[in-house]
Parts: C-alpha cells; structure tokens; sequence
C-alpha cells in the first residue's frame, strides 16, 4: 500500500519523507488555506520535497475551466497530479487530462458507480471518502470493498486512495480490503507505530542494558 500525507506543511511532509514513509502528497483548497501562504508556491515546494505524485485541485466548476486551471498546475512540476472534483464537468476535464499524459485524481468520490465513471474517463486515482461516509451513519469501508471488487472484476488501472482517513484501523483495514492508496495526516501515520507494549518493552531493554554498563559505541 502507498502512503500518501494529507498535507500541506512542509516540515511535516519532509520528516515523515526522511523516514520513508512517503509516497505522495495531498493537498485541497482548505488545506492550502490554512497554509497561509500562496496556492502555487506550496505546491511547488511540497513537489521539490516529495517525488511521487503530490495533488493539486482546481478550483473551477466548469469542464473548459478546470482543463485550463490543470494544465496550468501541470507547469509547476513534472509530479503534480490534478485533482478534479467527480462531477461530469469534472470527469470531463479528467478525460481530456488523462489523454494528454496528465496525472489525475477524481475527488469526493462516495458511491461504487462514481468510481466506475472515473476509472471509465482514465483517471489515475480515485478518492473515496470513508470518514465523512462514516459521518452520516453509513460503511465507509463497504465503498471501497466494492470499488476494489469492480475494478478487479473488468481490469481498470484506476489506483484506489483512500482519504478521508480518520485511525489507523481505517488504514488496516483499508490494507485489508486492498486500497492501492491510503492518504491521513501526519499524525495519524505517526500513530500507525504506536502501541503501547512496544514502549513497556523498550523500557525494559534499556534498563536491562544499562545494568550491564556496556556500550555498543
């Protein structure tokens, strides 16, 4: 499974990069927002940092639009990836996107059949959003068991990334399912390493250790 961040803070992309925990970057207008800071430069930045696919979303509703908004962010790195809204404006730039050789990323995906228009109009992700289908009391996770079941079924290449991402049993359960993508915040692929019986036995080896007044170095 590919980890992408949920992100637009630099510093926080770059550690989890360094680590190597980074296969790509998400970003949206909010988060961009919050940012503070100019929409193209972030972007541009993240991109220098990260080197697989780093989503970039229009802001336009209309097809012709959001063709012209996309190809402008493709001139911003060679890994940005457009991110379009799953309207029929919006896979309509995503077919004509996809068939210049641009990266794309169909967005606020939350049925079974979106995510078959979008992987009919080339897109190279589909986003479907688990937390907020949890929100209205409905099985985020059933979404993307479906979307996997469909996609297998007629060999569609269209990546599977799920967002909306809200624990880490939402990613392993998604690792279950096979969701070729995952994307969280920083915190939340932080807190995939957690667990508690992994902090009471490093305790215990160190103190061991230090017992023996030995040093490796």
């Amino acid at each position: 499974m590919k980890f992408f961040v949920d992100s637009a803070d630099l510093d926080q992309i770059a550690e989890l990069n360094d680590i190597g925990l980074v296969d790509g970057v998400t970003t949206n207008p909010s988060i961009i927002a919050k940012s503070g800071r100019d929409f193209k430069e972030v972007i541009a930045e993240i991109c220098k940092i990260v080197d697989g696919p780093v989503s970039a979303e229009v802001t336009a509703t209309e097809a012709d639009k959001m063709l012209a908004e996309g190809r402008e962010l493709r001139k911003i790195a060679e890994n940005v990836c457009i991110k379009l809204p799953l309207t029929m404006d919006g896979l309509k730039a995503c077919s004509n996107l996809s068939k210049e050789g641009a990266s794309t990323n169909v967005t606020l995906c939350f049925s079974a059949n979106q995510a078959l228009l979008a992987a009919k109009c080339g897109a190279s992700f589909i986003s479907p959003f688990i937390g907020r289908l949890d929100d209205i009391s409905l099985d985020g996770l059933e979404l993307i068991e479906d979307i996997r079941t469909i996609y297998d079924n007629y060999g569609f290449e269209t990546e599977i990334l799920a967002a909306s991402i809200r624990s880490v049993n939402h990613v392993k359960d998604c690792a279950l399912i096979g969701a070729d993508v995952m994307t969280a915040p920083p915190k939340v692929i932080r807190q995939l390493a957690t667990h508690p019986l992994t902090d009471k036995g490093l305790a215990a080896f160190l103190k061991d250790w230090e017992g023996t007044g030995q040093s490796i170095i």
